[in-house]
């Protein structure tokens, strides 16, 4: 029953109905609906949120059996150096999950670990069981009601949480057909590029917005780069030769402004007033960390949810934005925690809720819903009983029992590991770990509840008595959808 769309959607519906019997909540409609997604003393933006919610993410609990190697039950375990007690052992570390939970928040069912914008009973890197059960986002479901919509992210644009609002894949690793087996070639299915740029006709408006990096998944093999000319890694990787940045073009209607820029100045050097449609990409693959961040060629997050507020919100029925930070999915916390450098992904984390903010500042708490949350965490701790004041970035006021050496007070669980030396853990107290690049050693449910307050998708018998006309009664409708522990974010 799980490889059935139907089963989530009912499952979430009963969910909400219950929830909404717990207390009398602001009852506007949400006229914009942003979401933030996040793969110093002081107080974050979203911090001062009234609501906070806990979810659990997962893919589907029984998902089909796959055949790929070092895969059981359908969920890819990633075999690399795990952490327990200081200690490095091989194992098995944990399931990815940025594909299956993209297509829970999304779309609002559950699937295999690996395939974006299908159900269950499509079983990842298997073409041949796409057709048919591809399921629809709440991206898709704004643009029915004739919302503008956006995708702003800090990774690739065609990474497996933002291509969950508008591919059907089985496999989240077919960035272009350059990633794709033959097999799945000769049986039909498209690569996530191909299909963002035709696929985003069915979830645009009036207006749309799309932002971040994947340059390079764009053109044809080889063909080099405007920004990195002599980097080879960053040319063209299409092997059917289409130029897929011509073909946004000639999607969009004549008599709208459509614009493509690669760089931070062409963004900033736009009239948002006068911008129908935005393809920005900044960078061949996932945009450079903010600390690396160049501020002539690429605009921060925070700068690209602004004008992304600004072209989305002249559309009088509202809007909904994507924000990806890994998360904002600044998608690049995620990253950062994956390498084991925690300063990189906090530094993330900060620039997102640097976003939160500006997002807040452009946009009315009385009809627009913002939901911050994470698709899944990392095992990032704090230990070694650092004194207040001590440089998160520092080292423990103590040695290891083990072997007798420093250790760094942020430690990771999952990750690359520690460096090995001679034979022996490397003594950090040798080392600059507070260098920038220092690696230190069920959501499906969210997005009914985003349609619910935004009148979208099936679920809107409760929006015949309440006004859509943008003037409904006063009261707060921010909404903090956290997930715990705090490692999701830091």
């Amino acid at each position: 029953k799980e490889k059935d769309p139907k089963y989530w959607r009912d499952q979430a519906q009963q969910t909400l109905k219950n929830a909404l019997r717990l207390q009398t909540l602001n009852t506007n409609v949400a006229k914009n609906v942003i979401m933030f997604l996040g793969d110093e003393e002081t107080r974050l933006e979203m911090d001062k949120f009234p609501y906070v919610a806990l979810s659990k993410v997962s893919s589907s609990p029984k998902p089909p059996t796959s055949r790929r190697k070092g895969q059981g039950n359908g969920i890819r375990w990633n075999p690399q150096t795990c952490w327990q007690c200081g200690q490095p052992s091989q194992g098995l570390c944990g399931p990815s999950v940025n594909a299956g939970t993209a297509t829970a928040y999304l779309c609002g069912v559950k699937a295999n670990e690996g395939t974006v914008g299908v159900s269950a009973a499509t079983q990842r890197t298997e073409c041949n069981t796409t057709q048919g059960n591809e399921v629809t986002s709440i991206l898709r479901w704004a643009k029915d009601a004739g919302k503008s919509v956006g995708i702003v992210t800090t990774t690739r644009v065609n990474h497996a949480t933002p291509s969950a609002a508008y591919a059907h894949s089985a496999d989240r690793d077919w960035y272009s057909d350059n990633e794709m087996p033959p097999e799945a070639l000769s049986q039909g299915c498209k690569d996530i590029a191909y299909q963002l740029m035709h696929n985003v006709r069915d979830i645009e408006a009036s207006a749309g917005v799309i932002m971040g990096g994947g340059r390079k998944y764009m053109f044809p093999k080889n063909r080099t780069d405007v920004e990195y000319e002599m980097d080879e890694k960053a040319r063209g990787t299409r092997l059917d030769g289409l130029n897929l940045i011509d073909i946004w073009k000639s999607f969009k209607p004549k008599h709208k402004h459509s614009h493509y820029i690669w760089n931070r100045t062409e963004l900033l050097a736009l009239d948002p007033y006068t911008v129908d449609y935005l393809l920005g990409l900044f960078e061949p693959g996932d945009m450079q960390y903010e600390l690396n961040r160049n501020n002539v060629t690429d605009p921060s997050l925070s700068e690209m949810v602004e004008m992304a507020i600004k072209i989305l919100s002249k559309n009088p029925k509202g809007f909904f934005l994507l924000a990806f930070a890994l998360v904002s999915q600044g998608g690049r916390i995620d990253h950062g925690h994956h390498e084991g450098k925690a300063k990189q992904a906090l530094h993330e984390a900060v620039e997102m809720d640097r976003a939160i903010g500006q997002a807040g500042t452009m946009t009315s708490a009385e009809d627009t819903l913002t939901v911050v949350t994470a698709d899944h965490s990392h095992v990032f701790t704090f230990g070694g009983y650092t004194p207040r004041g001590n440089s998160i970035f520092g080292l423990a006021p103590m040695v290891s029992d083990t072997d007798k050496k420093p250790f760094t007070a942020i430690l990771y669980g999952n990750g690359p590991g520690y460096k090995v030396v001679g034979g022996e853990r490397e003594n950090v107290s040798m080392v600059d770990y507070a260098h920038d690049n220092y690696q230190a050693q069920s959501a499906n449910y969210i997005p009914h509840v985003m349609a619910y307050a935004a009148c979208i998708g099936a679920n809107r018998d409760h929006c015949a008595s309440t006004s859509l006309s943008g003037s409904p009664s006063p009261g707060p409708l921010l909404f903090l959808l956290a997930l715990f522990p705090l490692g999701i974010l830091f």
